[in-house]
């Protein structure tokens, strides 16, 4: 047995893009439809060619198609006017495009729509980034490293205080972005910075540096022409001898001798049936070489053959059993102890009750009844006794044996149920198969206890099984990794402000409550979103383990951090009053404080509004003290609401009878007024004087008056 080293990348393989891509294809090939792909689905050459194997041709433009196959975008997308060609066209088609390469779109065409320059950090000939650029509307340039960035700043071709938006290709390398990111900070002094590197790109990146630094050769496993494997593979190149194979068969190509320890990582388009056959088939070139140098006499000792027992035995010769081992029985009596069945011979057959089944839970009284079939196994025959034992047990493991071993092949995460605590860790029982789990897979801590796992369902791969006993080990926290992962790209690819999600607080601290969305994926809700009363902690309103209905209020993707909204629109004590109190109500309010202009009433709480000095009463008063006091319970009209400035007007005087008014005087008892002279207009004033003028130049001259 060869003792060479080899470690399986946990992120190799297919990203979240890539498997959306490809499960959506696949199904629809199973349900019967005919497909073409817009470029090459993904950047793997024997991945391809199994899909044309299965009638998928691929076009360069959508004209190309087939008109009776449904049309499938590519994961790196295509360039907007081609998207709104094939819509426009009536054909029918699926938009595969990858959900992180999709939101990059979205960010560039609302960046440059408001005016900003972007820049994109990539490879200007790769079809992500030609699908980028498509939904730019203002100026972009494209640069593929730091320095590739400097050249451009300082060339002048962007004013250092002009709007930028930065953003990246999925694949781009994470640490080459980070020194651009530095760069760019320190020239541009109106920056927005979007890191939009796939999360999956980037732990897969990180990965494959440690590996690189811990094994002796790096093996990358993906298509030549694919950008990120590319990148993988200059990174481990950089550290470690690294080859860059296509396929199990360039295997042959490498000088595995004197190597120690090999480390293995795959590109994001490299299918895990490809990972696993160049796994298998290195490890049987490492144990081909590690025959020959024991035959050539390098190795003094062989290990001495383990000792089976009778059951251990039993279990390898399950595989090579004949037909007529295998037998159908009739249940003819139900025991307590035993279920007596015919198969047919003349001796008696029996299966013992630790032979019906590894479920423990397992009742043959109840699951059973005269008449019934078993598929059965003959264990042993007593021609003394006249008696056979059979087992239903075994024989339902050598059923789902099969699909354990495939689960292990293709990584497939189980379900089962933990039927037992054993010293060294948990039996879980699943599809008729017992898998032990150990204590430090188990996901229980080290002070934990396994009891408590106890009869729970339970998630796990099959990371290792022993063919020749039919055994299997598997991992309740390898599964999880898997799962919070997987759950961690979706809610990336998918989250948005404004969207709503069920969450779990899992933590309190003075300003605020940290929510648990998805597996690995908390937000904030600050205090001040918690309640729309002012409290002093999170506690007033929530606790850890609650249930809590939120939205997300802000999403900083480059820091992964998530501020949450809580509050309701309909506990807005604004809305409350819009929809129960309309202008023009008539209600009673207490009054709770006093100023010279007026009193403040509360109508509801955390709800006030103004009496006015002058609404308080139909007489003048001097002061609100004068008819009000703190506490009192007046009936008011509401008879003004600002929503805007926040400002209610109430009146008390508006519903108050109106003040009574002292009769005017009889006509008889009124003073009499002497008219004046009447008033007259120009026109009479002048036609008098004329009239004057007239009756003088008509009277006869006056005699001198005598001396």
């Amino acid at each position: 047995m060869t003792d060479v080293k080899i470690t399986l990348a946990s992120t190799a393989g297919f990203c979240f893009g890539v498997d959306r891509a490809v499960k959506t294809l696949t199904s629809h090939l199973d349900a019967g439809g005919k497909a073409c792909t817009l470029g090459p689905l993904i950047h793997n050459p024997d991945f391809i060619r199994s899909l044309e194997d299965r009638g998928v041709t691929v076009a360069e433009d959508p004209a190309d198609c087939p008109a009776d196959a449904t049309l499938f975008i590519r994961t790196h997308g295509v360039e907007r006017e081609v998207v709104e060609r094939i819509a426009q066209s009536g054909r029918p088609f699926a938009d595969v495009t990858c959900p992180f390469v999709k939101k990059i779109h979205a960010i560039v065409e609302k960046q440059s729509a408001a005016g900003d320059t972007i820049l994109i950090a990539g490879d200007d000939r790769h079809p992500e980034v030609r699908g980028i650029k498509s939904w730019v509307s203002t100026r972009e340039f494209t640069f593929g490293s730091a320095e590739a960035l400097e050249k451009l700043l300082l060339s002048g071709a962007i004013s250092p205080d002009s709007p930028v938006t930065m953003v990246s290709q999925t694949t781009f390398d994470a640490k080459e972005f980070k020194i651009c990111e530095k760069f760019a900070k320190k020239y541009c002094t109106n920056l927005k910075l979007f890191d939009t590197i796939c999360n999956a790109t980037a732990l897969r990146q990180a990965e494959a540096e440690r590996l690189s630094g811990e094994n002796d050769m790096m093996i990358v496993i993906g298509g030549r022409n694919s950008s990120n494997t590319g990148k993988l593979y200059r990174l481990c190149s950089a550290l470690t001898k690294a080859y860059l194979i296509e396929n199990a068969k360039e295997l042959k190509n490498i000088d595995f001798t004197r190597v120690r320890s090999i480390g293995v990582t795959a590109g994001a388009s490299t299918p895990d049936s490809m990972i696993k056959e160049v796994v298998k088939t290195m490890s049987e070139i490492l144990e081909n070489i590690s025959e020959a140098t024991e035959a050539a006499g390098q190795v003094e000792v062989a290990a001495e053959p383990e000792e089976m027992s009778f059951e251990q035995a039993l279990e390898e010769s399950l595989s090579s059993m004949n037909n007529d081992q295998k037998v159908v029985g009739t249940v003819m009596h139900i025991a307590p102890n035993e279920i007596q069945v015919d198969i047919g011979r003349k001796q008696t057959g029996y299966v013992p009750l630790d032979e019906y089944s590894d479920d423990p839970t397992a009742d043959p009284l109840k699951e059973l009844k005269v008449g019934d079939e078993l598929n059965l196994i003959i264990m042993k025959t007593n021609d003394v006794e006249g008696t056979i034992m059979l087992s239903k047990r075994r024989y339902d493991a050598v059923k789902h044996w099969d699909g354990i071993v495939e689960a292990n092949k293709e990584g497939t995460i189980l379900e089962g149920t933990v039927v037992e605590v054993i010293s060294k860790g948990l039996i879980v029982f699943s599809n008729g198969i017992r898998i032990f789990v150990p204590a430090s897979l188990s996901t229980v801590p080290r002070d934990g206890r396994l009891e408590d796992m106890l009869n729970k369902e339970v998630k796990f791969t099959v990371i290792d099984i022993d063919k020749r006993r039919r055994r299997a080990v598997g991992s309740i926290r390898d599964a999880q990794k898997v799962l919070r992962k997987e759950a961690k790209e979706k809610f990336w690819a998918e989250a948005a402000e404004g969207q709503k999600y069920t969450g779990t607080v899992k933590s309190l601290t003075d300003y605020g409550a940290f929510v648990e969305l998805a597996p690995g994926v908390d937000g904030m809700i600050h205090r001040t979103e918690l309640s729309w009363k002012r409290i002093k902690h999170p506690s007033e309103v929530v606790n850890v383990g609650d249930t809590v209905e939120v939205y997300i209020k802000g999403l900083d993707t480059e820091k992964k951090k998530i501020s949450l909204g809580y509050k309701k629109i309909e506990d807005n004590p604004w809305e409350i009053l819009r929809r129960d109190y309309p202008v023009g109500s008539e209600i009673t309010v207490r009054i709770v404080r006093m100023t010279t202009f007026g009193a403040f009433a509360e109508i509801f709480p955390r709800m006030e509004g103004l009496i006015h000095i002058s609404q308080i009463s139909n007489e003048r008063i001097e002061k609100p003290q004068d008819v009000l006091s703190i506490g009192d319970e007046v009936k008011v009209k509401i008879t003004d609401i600002d929503f805007d400035k926040k400002r209610i007007s109430l009146s008390i005087k508006a519903l108050l009878p109106a003040p009574e008014r002292k009769p005017a005087p009889a006509r008889e008892d009124r003073p009499r007024v002497e008219a004046g002279p009447a008033v007259l207009s120009i026109d009479e004033m002048i036609a008098k004087a004329k009239e004057a003028e007239a009756k003088a130049a008509e009277a006869p001259a006056e005699a001198p008056a005598a001396e």
